[in-house]
């Protein structure tokens, strides 16, 4: 591949990590929004692995746009075009958490033999998480043998999601020293992340760069009257700006144990709109403690993967909360603050790095967020518009997508 000035004139970017496109979560959210981005950019050509079956696969009939549909034998579909990256299912055994690690490592072997295959020249198979370490030094080898790089993102502390158990949540932070140890490059989305690998991993010198996730600013589609957005809001008995919310994947890491049981603590005449996905064995130990059934404002409403709609959702809240602990910069975060004009952020690293003074924070003691709720609740209207304007602002400056697309460009090509 021709060279000049030390950049490339194209690049064939192999992204595996991310289970599948466009739902709650980080790296899905980060992929959807990646290749709308450079959709029309002739000069980066993505392919993007993701499951076939089990929790979480890819289900091309939720988005839009998808063309040149290719099937198995069984009818199943094997690869699509969507926003104009090649998309990729692979079938992977249901063996419980392991599975992760054997997507990853058939995700990367995929890679290597298509790169092969097509003699493709001077590609980046950029890796999302740290879960491959055992095996990953063979792979960086193969990778390096067909003059390909190998890119990590580390994700954020992985080991210590609170799904896991201890053996594994070991094994993440060893798995995590391995991929650091040998990666070509580490794409932190996160300050607190990259300083964190720098200063955990300093014996390794490991080479890192700091590129956020990024959030759109554009208003909803629909307007207020829009039948799309007041069914669903007389569905789940809500009123415009007189619910909080919260969005984002239903794992205890998110803090829905403390943000319900300090609503329920609240003095709030307002809803809980709770956004998030299945999960019945949690939803069962939280009935347990908290008996947040009792109480008629907390509402589980379920999912909402039309973007616009959920759009609206958020600039008609009157907050929205996120809880999320575990992790570099949120998707969900940047999107309720480049939607949603009030705030309230458990006070972590992550959180505070991005929003900065744009939000209100709350910690994990008892009594903590319900008093900020209630604070909240009596604020004047001219200081939730205030934080609002703060929170656009922060997004436009350093979050917008272009922006964050135009950095990870410069990264690919140079």
């Amino acid at each position: 591949m021709a060279q000049q000035n030390g950049t490339v004139k194209s690049r064939d970017i192999f992204i595996i990590g991310a289970k599948c496109i466009g739902q709650y979560g980080g790296y899905e959210t980060f992929i959807d929004k990646l290749t709308e981005v450079h959709q029309n950019e002739e000069a980066v050509k993505y392919h993007i692995v993701t499951k076939a079956n089990g929790d979480g696969a890819m289900d091309e009939t939720k988005l839009t746009g998808v063309s040149q549909i290719e099937k198995n034998e069984d009818g199943t579909v094997r690869a699509f075009r969507y926003h104009n990256a090649h998309v990729v299912k692979l079938d992977v055994p249901q063996v419980g958490a392991a599975q992760a690690i054997i997507y990853d490592k058939n995700a990367f072997k995929w890679c290597l033999s298509y790169i092969s295959t097509n003699h493709i020249e001077n590609a980046v198979i950029y890796v999302l998480a740290c879960r491959l370490g055992p095996y990953f030094a063979g792979l960086v080898n193969k990778a390096h043998k067909l003059d390909a790089e190998v890119y990590v993102n580390p994700d954020g502390h992985e080991w210590k999601r609170a799904k896991w158990s201890a053996p594994v949540r070991k094994y993440w932070k060893e798995s995590e020293r391995m991929m650091v140890k040998r990666a070509d490059l580490l794409v932190c989305d996160s300050v607190n992340i990259e300083k964190y690998i720098k200063e955990e991993y300093q014996a390794y010198q490991p080479a890192t760069t700091f590129i956020a996730y990024g959030a759109d600013l554009s208003k909803s589609t629909l307007d207020d009257n829009d039948p799309k957005f007041t069914e669903w809001l007389s569905s789940h008995g809500l009123e415009k700006n007189s619910y909080y919310m919260c969005c984002g994947r239903f794992v205890p890491e998110n803090s829905f144990e403390i943000m319900i049981r300090e609503f329920m603590r609240s003095n709030s005449k307002r809803d809980f709109a709770i956004i998030t996905t299945k999960n019945d064995r949690l939803l069962e130990e939280l009935e347990e403690k908290l008996h947040w059934k009792a109480d008629k404002r907390i509402k589980f409403v379920g999912t909402v993967y039309d973007p616009e709609l959920l759009k609206k959702i958020r600039e008609c809240a009157y907050g929205n909360f996120h809880g999320h602990t575990v992790g570099g910069t949120n998707p969900s975060l940047l999107e309720a603050l480049g939607a949603t004009e009030l705030n309230l952020l458990i006070d972590v690293g992550f959180n505070r790095e991005v929003a900065e003074d744009s939000a209100l924070y709350w910690g994990a003691g008892d009594g903590e967020l319900a008093s900020l709720i209630n604070q909240a609740d009596s604020m004047p209207s001219e200081s939730r518009e205030e934080y609002g304007r703060k929170a656009k602002e922060r997004i436009r400056t350093a979050y917008s997508w272009v922006f964050i697309g135009n950095r990870y460009k410069e990264l690919w090509l140079k």
